[in-house]
């Protein structure tokens, strides 16, 4: 499933970041295969994600979003268990690790607000525990050019694209794909 992903951002380097059901209605309507659901609860991710599936998309779970689901291991096995996902998105390294043990994409998450928060990624990047990585906001070209350079899985760019020109530029800096929940970038 992880060379599907790969692949699947390759030939199409837009990801469909839906924040709710409208969203989740027109992600499912577009070329992007690959859709960040950030929204849901865990009495209705399995079926949003049954949605996803249903399309034929691959579908990647952010967790520290999903109410009722903590930032323990646990909300891992909670996804492979009780939803169809292909993956999962966090912030935190110790989920990540159990989302792999289990054999779920993932996505780790990191907000670039200062040189010691990029030192951080860095470190887990050069340690290589997630099968991706996604770095907010994405319009720091110079920082994805470094963070590109030193990974050896795709990076994609969150947060704060919202033209054609940010999307290019991403994707000209070493991103592999872009995330937005701008419907715009979607249909670029």
């Amino acid at each position: 499933m992880k060379e599907e992903f790969y692949d699947a951002l390759e030939n199409y380097p837009v990801v469909t970041a839906v924040k709710d059901y409208n969203g989740l209605d027109l992600a499912l309507n577009t070329e992007s295969r690959v859709v960040f659901v950030l929204f849901g609860n865990i009495t209705d991710i399995a079926q949003i994600v049954k949605k996803v599936k249903a399309r034929g998309k691959i579908a990647i779970v952010h967790v520290d979003l999903i109410e009722g689901l903590g930032s323990k291991e646990i909300a891992a096995k909670f996804i492979k268990y009780n939803t169809q996902a292909d993956g999962i998105i966090s912030t935190k390294a110790n989920i990540i690790s159990a989302a792999k043990d289990l054999g779920l994409i993932t996505v780790q998450r990191f907000f670039l607000i200062d040189s010691l928060s990029l030192k951080n990624v860095i470190k887990y990047i050069e340690a290589g525990h997630a099968d991706t990585y996604e770095v907010l906001p994405g319009g720091m070209y110079k920082i994805i050019t470094m963070l590109s350079n030193i990974s050896n899985v795709p990076l994609i760019a969150g947060g704060l694209i919202s033209d054609k020109e940010d999307v290019i530029s991403a994707l000209s800096a070493g991103a592999t794909a872009i995330s937005s929940t701008d419907t715009g970038i979607w249909k670029l």
